[in-house]
């Protein structure tokens, strides 16, 4: 299932959304070529919506969801990756 969170995430002079599967990168990003989203929108585990894509991703056919609830299946899914600690770097 594709899942999306409502677009709260200031960057660049505008709100975006985390678009994610439970299931596989392989639905997230067929689903994500269906909606026109560039590949530098991937990031990691998700892909940035920015908010005047929010209605056409729900139509066709993300489930709105928090973003809590993104990252718990993320986590299920074994899907989630962390990014590296800053000290790491």
């Amino acid at each position: 299932m594709i899942l999306l969170d409502r677009p709260t995430w200031p960057a660049h002079g505008r709100l975006w959304s985390h678009l994610a599967s439970d299931t596989s990168y392989a639905e997230l990003h067929a689903f994500a070529a269906r909606l026109g989203l560039p590949p530098r929108a991937f990031d990691g585990d998700h892909y940035d919506v920015v908010e005047d894509r929010y209605a056409d991703a729900v139509a066709a056919g993300a489930r709105p969801v928090t973003s809590r609830e993104i990252v718990v299946a993320l986590h299920a899914a074994g899907l989630r990756r962390r990014r590296p600690s800053r000290l790491a770097r």
